[in-house]
């Protein structure tokens, strides 16, 4: 496909709570989560519910499961939420209740919104931590984790406090049109490099680090990457590209922008299946994505979601069994297509559109230069320094 990519590109769907929505700076949030220096993502898309499933099963005991309403395609994607939550439900005569709050998840399972949840489903490898360290979940070490990918459980939460049962990684998107110009320099871009060039950066849209958890992560993987890789400050990257770069509120809006008509940008940060999602959409090629590399080897921030039981729940062993199932082959088969991450489980084997996308084994994660509890105990601090680079460029 030649050109900015057009309106006719498939939006990509909308993933996790707080990837469309702004930070609430406000003295009410709860106290615990305000000592975890993690704010609240609202949403802006309602909860699921309607006319929508979201009761599986019928049996006595009764589990509530808090998720985002975009999990496995969001609440009317019935076939995906029965196969894992109808199934789970017949084989454990139970009734499983999905409450999909339109706000955070810390925050739902903190002030519940419904009935208290028994488990929670999308905690990330921010959030997880603050759950912890808030007492709000309890660690839990799945037998299927020896069959899981390598690294994702110590990168997602301290002391098994949270089952990863997905990932992906942060990719800077390029269209084919803007490569072409660079003669081919986009496909296996550098951080200093996209800095130093400031029709590079003129290019360069991100999501602002404190109203986005897309925008957050990037923060989080760039200090990584000059801190680990370059060792060196990793200030001057803003110094150079807040003056120029476009910045957007939240991923949404900066896909929209990044797949609009003519005189849209030529990077966007997101994420590197993005390939594979236009493939699947029928559009392959419109646009491709890259990881900041260095030397020759490419680097990225690996983006990990789990699942966790809720402190306080009624029937832990019932609890450990769903977190259980959501690791088995028939669950993380559904993920590729449904959620666009790639299965926590290492057996099961991708969809043919993942060709699209680089091999997360070609990519060298970033995350154990940062250990969940330094980003949860430093996350505030980079935060302030980001917002005080950003107000001096106005």
């Amino acid at each position: 496909m030649s050109g900015p990519v057009s309106d006719r590109v498939p939006r990509r769907p909308v993933r996790r709570p707080g990837r469309t929505g702004r930070i609430i700076l406000t003295l009410g949030i709860a106290v615990a989560l305000v000592l975890a220096g993690v704010g609240i993502y609202i949403d802006l898309r309602p909860g699921g519910g309607g006319s929508c499933p979201t009761q599986f099963g019928s049996g006595g005991t009764r589990l509530t499961v808090y998720t985002y309403p975009s999990f496995l395609g969001g609440p009317c994607n019935t076939a995906a939420l029965e196969s894992v939550f109808g199934s789970f439900a017949g084989a454990h005569r139970t009734t499983v209740t999905l409450v999909e709050p339109s706000g955070s998840l810390l925050a739902a399972i903190d002030h519940p919104i419904g009935p208290e949840a028994d488990v929670v489903v999308g905690l990330d490898e921010v959030t997880a931590t603050a759950a912890l360290e808030a007492g709000l979940i309890v660690p839990y070490r799945s037998p299927a984790l020896s069959g899981m990918v390598p690294g994702l459980a110590s990168e997602l939460a301290p002391d098994a406090a949270a089952t990863p049962y997905e990932y992906g990684y942060l990719g800077i998107d390029y269209n084919s049109s803007f490569n072409s110009a660079l003669g081919g320099a986009a496909a296996r871009l550098s951080l200093p490099a996209l800095a130093s060039h400031l029709r590079w950066a003129e290019n360069f849209l991100y999501e602002n680090p404190t109203t986005s958890i897309v925008g957050e992560e990037f923060l989080v993987s760039e200090i990584a990457y000059y801190q680990s890789v370059l060792h060196q400050p990793w200030q001057p990257f803003w110094n150079a590209t807040l003056p120029v770069a476009p910045q957007a509120i939240d991923w949404q809006d900066a896909f929209n922008e990044f797949t609009g008509p003519t005189g849209a940008p030529g990077f966007f940060v997101s994420y590197t299946t993005d390939p594979a999602f236009a493939a699947f959409s029928g559009t392959p090629g419109a646009y491709n994505s890259t990881v900041p590399w260095w030397n020759g080897t490419a680097y990225g921030w690996r983006t990990i979601y789990g699942a966790a039981i809720v402190h306080g729940s009624a029937h832990p062993a019932l609890d450990q069994a769903l977190i259980n199932w959501l690791l088995s082959p028939t669950v993380q088969s559904l993920l590729p297509t449904n959620e666009w991450e790639y299965p926590a489980n290492a057996s099961v084997p991708l969809p043919a559109v993942f060709r699209y996308a680089e091999s997360p084994n070609s990519i060298s994660p970033l995350n154990g230069a940062l250990s969940p509890g330094e980003i949860a105990a430093d996350l505030p601090g980079w935060l302030a320094d980001w917002q005080a680079l950003a107000d001096r460029w106005g």
